[in-house]
């Protein structure tokens, strides 16, 4: 494939560069026809993406309609064929500087004013549309043939929230139609999947702009799968010695600033409340407390480790284009602890840390994941506590650990916490980008900001360092996953309705009440369809809505013999035992926790 440079020479795409190059194009050829369409149209930024391609655009008071996408894919098809060429060339400032002027692009202009002097000002023409941009691009239209406009949506001027809100058209682009095609039967697949979708179906979860965007209701089945991952990951943190407590949702911001949350991660903080004087905020994560709950008292090195977990209540001040459901909210619960211990203990915790994580993902056949050593960009003088010494030990004695311990991973600059490196563990989802579930982080901060000390053994006083750690990430996060995972469809003790209880008719309703109490009384989660509906309609409703496990059909033939029939979910097949077979069966499988 030959693209064109910004100098104008013409040269074969390296293949790795090949798709960028395209849906680069696309993007502007997309643009072209916003313009054709609407010619007040004012553009900002239209770069080329992972999946696609977007460009964000100033359309006044213009609200698009799903036609208008529709009508600008069209135009797009149309120049396409027309074939135009596309031709690059320089201008000086002051004539790049006029030239957008004259075609009334004050974003441009105003990037300009951005760049450095001595910026190469490089612009791109095809037609009568001319861009600004560095490209390099297909030398024509026609090169583009498979794309489709995907959605729009908002988005910030330099995703600053004090700019004006712009348009963002999306799109995607591929090499040939059968690409575009399997990228579109992907897409299916993960509306399919949509945690949102399906929470909304089987009554999981809620939300609603009168509590507020980002902040998700639990309904009761909802809360039933949250309770019981909670009470999942808490058992097993009590065998390897985790305390667990309960602190405030909120905190002074002193205590944030002492941390250093406050010149961190204030951005991301809900707005500070002055209550008698002091200034609180809803707190972002858990550590500066945990922090306080060690300090509280005094510690020997005989108490280290020591093991603090909560299931906490955290609120971060998402940007409404981020919020998704309860995988991304405003409000979320994390499986989070911190563990306080010697320097010598690093490794053995970072190894149970670690045992836990693979552990937890075997329970869930999560097998799809990469390991991650995160490290700080020492370039970022902002975003990082500045410490080089603490930073170079952190990192090397994290990274020693891992490869003691035979984990593979990669390691990625620039996606460390402020005060430390950490190991992330990044899943692939069924659908989507893959994203990190699980993390530990390495902590020589944090313990020192707050003077935690612990007695050695010789009598000298020590600084712990703190081990950060989330199993599940956040529950929410966590459920999002798992409803994706399996449609729904989740093993039997997670499952938040077990067992339908379904009489043919209301003949066998007395034997059907029977059935369904002797199953609650055995502590399974059972529903009584009582309904006065066929059959078929109940296994359908039971199937898609509560998508139970199994389904119990009662009929002449169970009363009569005093069994009952049992439908699997999984295999569509159905087993006639005696009652408490089935009770012993279905309790074994909710205690194996599989």
């Amino acid at each position: 494939m030959k693209v064109i440079y910004n100098d104008g020479h013409v040269a074969e795409c390296p293949e790795e560069e090949a798709l960028h190059v395209l849906r680069h194009t696309a993007a502007h050829i997309m643009a072209q026809a916003i313009k054709r369409l609407f010619p007040e149209a004012d553009f900002a930024f239209g770069p080329a993406t992972e999946r696609g391609f977007y460009y964000d655009v100033d359309l006044g008071e213009r609200k698009l309609t799903d036609e208008d996408l529709v009508a600008i894919e069209k135009e797009m098809k149309k120049i396409t064929k027309e074939n135009l060429p596309i031709k690059p060339f320089v201008l000086d400032r002051p004539e790049a500087i006029k030239l957008m002027e004259e075609r009334k692009e004050k974003y441009k202009v105003e990037h300009i004013d951005d760049l450095p002097e001595d910026a190469v000002l490089s612009f791109y023409q095809q037609g009568e549309y001319i861009d600004m941009c560095v490209g390099p691009h297909l030398c024509y239209t026609k090169g583009v043939k498979a794309f489709k406009i995907t959605q729009q949506s908002g988005a910030f001027w330099k995703n600053d929230a004090n700019n004006k809100m712009l348009t963002r058209i999306n799109g995607v682009a591929f090499f040939s139609q059968e690409d575009l095609e399997a990228y579109e039967k992907e897409m299916e697949e993960a509306k399919a999947r949509d945690h949102r979708k399906i929470g909304k179906e089987m009554a999981l979860f809620m939300t609603d702009d009168l509590v507020g965007r980002g902040l998700p209701m639990f309904l009761p089945k909802g809360y039933t799968i949250w309770q019981e991952l909670e009470n999942y990951i808490k058992d097993k943190e009590r065998l390897l010695g985790y305390q667990h407590v309960m602190t405030p949702c909120v905190g002074t911001v002193n205590l944030y600033k002492t941390s250093g949350h406050w010149d961190h991660y204030k951005e991301n903080m809900f707005p500070a409340m002055e209550v008698e004087g002091e200034s609180f905020v809803l707190r972002p994560m858990n550590c500066p407390h945990h922090m306080m709950i060690y300090a509280h008292k005094p510690h020997s090195y005989r108490d280290l480790p020591i093991r603090i977990g909560e299931i906490a209540h955290d609120f971060r001040f998402e940007s409404s284009g981020t919020l998704k459901g309860i995988e991304r909210g405003r409000h979320f619960c994390q499986n989070d602890a911190h563990l306080f211990v010697t320097p010598d203990q690093i490794k053995a915790e970072v190894s149970a840390v670690c045992d836990l994580i693979f552990d937890v993902y075997k329970d869930f056949n999560i097998t799809d994941y990469r390991c991650v050593l995160s490290l700080r960009d020492p370039a970022d003088k902002v975003k990082y506590h500045q410490d080089d010494e603490m930073w170079d030990k952190a990192e090397n004695a994290l990274r020693e650990v891992l490869t003691d311990l035979g984990i593979e991973f990669t390691e990625e600059i620039g996606e460390a916490a402020f005060y430390g490196p950490k190991l992330d563990v990044n899943v692939k989802p069924a659908v989507g980008a893959e994203y990190t579930l699980s993390t530990c982080q390495l902590d020589f901060c944090l313990p020192a900001k707050f003077d935690l000390k612990y007695r050695d053994s010789d009598g000298s006083e020590k600084t712990p360092v703190v081990l950060h750690r989330a199993i599940l990430g956040s529950l929410d996060r966590f459920m999002a996953f798992m409803i994706e995972e399996t449609k729904g469809k989740f093993p039997v003790w997670l499952a938040p309705v077990q067992v339908k209880v379904l009489p043919v008719s209301e003949k066998f309703l007395d034997y059907a009440n029977d059935v369904y109490n002797a199953l609650m009384v055995a502590g399974v989660r059972a529903v009584l369809d009582d309904r006065n509906e066929k059959i078929g309609y109940k296994i359908r409703e039971a199937q898609s809505v509560d998508r139970a496990p199994y389904m119990l059909v009662l009929g002449a033939k169970e009363v009569e013999s005093g069994n009952i029939s049992a439908r699997n979910r999984d295999t569509g097949e159905t087993e006639t035992m005696s009652l408490q077979e089935f009770i012993t069966k279905i309790t074994g499988e909710i205690a194996d926790r599989k």
